[in-house]
């Protein structure tokens, strides 16, 4: 099924969804609580949001108003974020990952007046701009951690907001009334990897169109588990694991956090995910190196056991099933893939990648054991799905086809133009930046270089803007050679440098877990990680192994040169965007003196 009522408003979604499913024992969250996973019904969930929304407007909050929520993913971002949709307000998500001044200039530029925070340690942030932030009237903590009189309690706020409603009944059904398709639901700033961000304006209509359109491709059912841990704050995340998996009727479950995922799988059992290219990676990584540690006879096991799985996958695109390969896949599945699938829980139908290119071989390996993982592409511009694969429709190393009412095309530079009911309102307070991005005839040009195949998949090539063009006038894309480099064990983050060079170089942050157990196996005796990535025997190990995987590309895209960092790059140190994107001008900027060492010639 698609979605499980009719709406034209976020509002009106809540409304009818709650109503609907009022009296089903299907809980319509899970949130860990004294060490355990509780439900937390449909009656509940409405409730607590009609008192947040009673709550925000005793303290003035009307429509229009800008209010903030800075909180990790919680039952309590969803009361608030729908409370503030319902009272025709605007909702600024921040990322929890932000510094106090990147918060401060997202409160001038939306003009904030309202911010709801997690715990004490966002509270921190907010209270170093108080001063410096006119448009700020309220601050509200969801934790019980605040002894501030400037703050108020979010259980105070219900509270307040239950007298409210005594005195004023009808207020939220009106507010609800009253709005409209075309009314700015929210504010979305770009975490973008130059400059400041960019409020971008989606309408209510925006989010409808893609939840609509989005799940008639992604199909989420009433019996699903959705497990959420990817920032609520961003778009993909608000939208796939929020809006679309409510209107659908699933059960929302909230990861404690990015460290517990793992045995937050296993714990709530989830049948979808929604997630990122990186734990792909990770989970890759971590299969990898215990099949490293195993016996020989275990190791020829699980590569046969994998080699089952991608032949059936085969065959179930051919249609052509042989019952002796049914029988060893069989064989297989009980030996290893199954073992492999319960690390999920055991029930996952499938996960969504997005955010970020996935490398085809974490595709091809998941879909051998037994998962499949749909890719799509977006942007937060375009609410945020143009593109999916579907389950019954899916190419690897493509995002898919343009979902319904999403139009797609290149642009003779390359460059990908969506349109579309999801193509944001603009960009707050920069018209001539929305103009330079949506033209005349309304294409949404993405800054995304990419192609459509003859079967209709689009495939994205590289950012516009990141495009190389080396010194000897060769277009370079890094992207899909970065991505290429990703699939080495040995390799956590891979930086390419070419752009207007002689040769391509790289800045490498190692797997240091990997590593170690390299060295350990090897007799390689180092003091810190810092000692361990400039011994020679280290160097040569990763010089040989980015020889393998470089064997096929073209000559001016090879690496010639590479430095292994002794530190990741992080969203601390500005280097990573909030959603985990490397800040390329941040980090080339950094490491210059580096980068310059290595086309003198030193290594």
């Amino acid at each position: 099924m698609s979605v499980a009522v009719q709406f034209s408003t976020i509002p009106e979604m809540f409304d009818r969804i709650t109503t609907h499913f009022a009296n089903s024992s299907r809980p319509f969250l899970l949130a860990k609580k004294d060490g355990a996973y509780k439900p937390i019904g449909y009656k509940e969930v409405r409730r607590k949001m009609e008192l947040t929304a009673f709550g925000l407007a005793s303290l003035g909050v009307s429509r229009g108003d800008m209010v903030s929520i800075i909180a990790e993913n919680r039952p309590e971002w969803l009361y608030c974020d729908h409370a503030i949709a319902a009272l025709g307000a605007i909702s600024v998500p921040i990322y929890p990952t932000m510094t106090a001044k990147q918060n401060e200039y997202i409160f001038n530029d939306a003009g904030v007046k309202t911010v709801i925070v997690s715990n004490q340690f966002q509270l921190n942030k907010v209270m170093k701009s108080l001063e410096s932030v006119p448009s700020l009237e309220h601050i509200i903590i969801m934790n019980e951690n605040s002894g501030s009189q400037d703050v108020m309690q979010f259980s105070k706020l219900l509270v307040l907001g239950e007298e409210f409603e005594k005195k004023n009944p009808n207020l939220l059904s009106d507010a609800r009334a009253r709005i409209k398709p075309d009314d700015l639901l929210t504010l979305i700033y770009t975490s973008g990897t130059t400059g400041n961000p960019k409020g971008v304006m989606l309408t209510h209509s925006n989010l409808v169109s893609n939840i609509i359109d989005a799940s008639t491709c992604i199909r989420i059912e009433e019996n699903d588990v959705l497990l959420s841990f990817l920032p609520l704050s961003h778009s993909f995340e608000r939208m796939a694991g929020n809006y679309t998996a409510t209107a659908c009727g699933a059960t929302i479950a909230y990861a404690e956090s990015i460290e517990t995922v793992q045995n937050n799988l296993v714990e709530v059992r989830p049948t979808i995910v929604t997630t990122v290219p990186r734990l792909f990676e990770r989970m890759h990584s971590r299969i990898m190196k215990q099949v490293d540690a195993a016996p020989p006879k275990r190791q020829k096991l699980f590569f046969w056991a994998i080699k089952m799985g991608q032949q059936v996958a085969a065959a179930r695109k051919k249609k052509e099933f042989a019952p002796i390969l049914k029988l060893k896949h069989a064989i297989a599945d009980k030996l290893v893939l199954r073992k492999i699938r319960e690390r999920l829980g055991g029930r996952m139908k499938f996960m969504v990648s997005g955010g970020a290119a996935l490398p085809r071989e974490f595709g091809e390996f998941f879909e051998a054991v037994g998962i499949i993982i749909i890719e799509g592409y977006g942007l937060t511009e375009t609410s945020p799905v143009i593109s999916a694969n579907r389950l019954d429709d899916y190419r690897f190393g493509s995002v898919g086809k343009p979902i319904p009412h999403a139009e797609v095309k290149i642009a003779s530079d390359g460059e990908i133009l969506a349109r579309g009911p999801n193509i944001m309102k603009g960009y707050w307070n920069l018209p001539q930046m929305t103009a330079e991005v949506i033209d005349d005839e309304g294409w949404f040009h993405t800054g995304d270089i990419g192609e459509i195949d003859s079967d209709g998949y689009l495939r994205i090539t590289d950012r516009k803007k990141h495009l190389f063009v080396s010194s000897g006038g060769k277009n370079i894309a890094p992207q899909p050679i970065e991505n290429l480099f990703l699939s080495s064990k040995f390799i956590e983050q891979f930086v390419l440098i070419g752009d207007k060079r002689m040769f391509c170089t790289a800045l490498i942050v190692p797997d240091f877990e990997i590593l170690k157990s390299y060295a350990a196996e090897n007799n390689i005796s180092f003091k810190d990680e810092a000692d361990l990535v400039k011994h020679p025997i280290i160097a040569q190990m990763l010089e040989k192994d980015i020889e393998q995987i470089q064997k096929d590309l073209a000559n001016f895209e090879r690496v010639r040169k590479f430095i292994i960092l002794e530190k990741p790059f992080t969203i601390d140190s500005g280097e990573l965007t909030p959603t985990q994107k490397i800040k390329r001008k941040v980090v080339e900027e950094k490491y210059a003196d580096v980068i310059e060492g290595m086309y003198r010639g030193i290594n």
